[in-house]
């Protein structure tokens, strides 16, 4: 029953994504992430006004970035009595300065997940603002699964990580494609490819697009490395459990208070865990939705065309394996998005 049920909402999810996009338009390359950001949680809220579910969102965003975002512990949905019931994971979004300034890699993701019962939520809430990451695709995780021995780890020297899966893929090394996010802390990862003689391509912002990259054969590329936000790892984590990619994190504390801090609220036995995917999304019913803003190694952005706006997203489950891409055109002289702040629809 909870499964037809979730057929049945994910399209708000869907549309959540798409007006998110499309309020937040009107700031591309304003210069004003803020803005932007806000625009896209408004638009978030209003969707979920009008939706008939019980969400609460698990891992949020604002805290990281100090920006006006939609908050672990806030509830999304009209919460009525027998209404399905979803730990959500958001990112309103993903690549706020790409955004800003008009530049590629910026997305609009939500993903949510269906509570076991037991207490536990679906999707695992990191307390810590950065984690490793190495993502890798299908392949390369369905070769580790059968020989974990091989060096298939965000704790492997990305040297040996970049020769077995030329191996696996049967490509030369220099082949590989690797793609790490442009920061000071990723320096010697960045250095590492390029001693390996692999692809180097590197972005300025938006790392969660990036990390479900392997994991699309349309955007040729074999690995992501780095380290990049935790909220953002999740959200790719709970998109991977529903391409069939893998991806492996680690936290990493920014300096010695962070440390300090994550040991006095009991995470000291957890600073050296590997997670996978599959711990940090560890819901048994995942759903992920995302539209570009703009365009990405996942998505294309908002287009418009005179009166006509055009959004690209995709639609995810892990029960089902099903990833739908959806192209909509929206009549902006017909078109009207429910805002949370004007508590009603309004014109784009």
């Amino acid at each position: 029953m909870t499964s037809d049920i979730q057929r049945l909402v994910e399209f708000d999810f869907l549309r959540a994504t798409e007006i998110a996009a499309l309020n937040c338009m009107q700031w591309v390359g304003k210069g004003d992430k803020e803005a932007a950001d806000a625009a896209a949680c408004d638009a978030i809220r209003g969707m979920f006004d009008i939706t008939d579910m019980c969400g609460e969102v698990v891992i949020g965003e604002g805290i990281k970035d100090e920006a006006p975002g939609i908050f672990k512990g806030e509830r999304l949905g009209m919460w009525r009595d027998g209404s399905p019931r979803f730990d959500i994971a958001l990112d309103p979004v993903d690549g706020t300065t790409n955004c800003a300034k008009g530049m590629p890699n910026s997305i609009s993701c939500i993903a949510a997940a269906t509570p076991d019962g037991s207490g536990n939520p679906g999707l695992q809430d990191i307390p810590a603002f950065y984690m490793k990451k190495l993502a890798y695709p299908p392949e390369v995780r369905k070769a580790w699964m059968a020989d974990p021995s091989i060096p298939v780890s965000v704790n492997a020297p990305l040297a040996d990580v970049i020769h077995i899966t030329a191996e696996i893929l049967g490509k030369n090394p220099r082949d590989v494609v690797v793609m790490i996010l442009d920061r000071p802390r990723n320096q010697p990862y960045i250095e590492e490819v390029r001693r390996a003689g692999a692809s180097l391509r590197m972005i300025a912002d938006g790392d969660i697009s990036a990390a479900l990259a392997p994991a699309l054969r349309q955007s040729n590329v074999d690995l992501y490395a780095g380290i990049g936000g935790s909220p953002e790892g999740i959200l790719a984590a709970a998109a991977l459990r529903c391409l069939g990619g893998g991806m492996q994190a680690q936290i990493w504390p920014r300096d010695e208070a962070e440390r300090r801090s994550l040991i006095e609220i009991g995470w000291e036995d957890r600073l050296n865990t590997v997670y996978r995917s599959k711990d940090l999304a560890c819901g048994t019913d995942i759903l992920f939705a995302a539209t570009g803003i703009s365009d990405s190694p996942l998505l294309r952005g908002v287009e418009v065309h005179g009166g006509t706006a055009v959004t690209h997203s995709v639609l995810m489950r892990s029960r089902s394996g099903t990833v739908r891409y959806l192209t909509s055109e929206h009549n902006l002289h017909q078109k009207t998005i429910h805002l949370r702040s004007s508590v009603s629809e309004v014109s784009i």
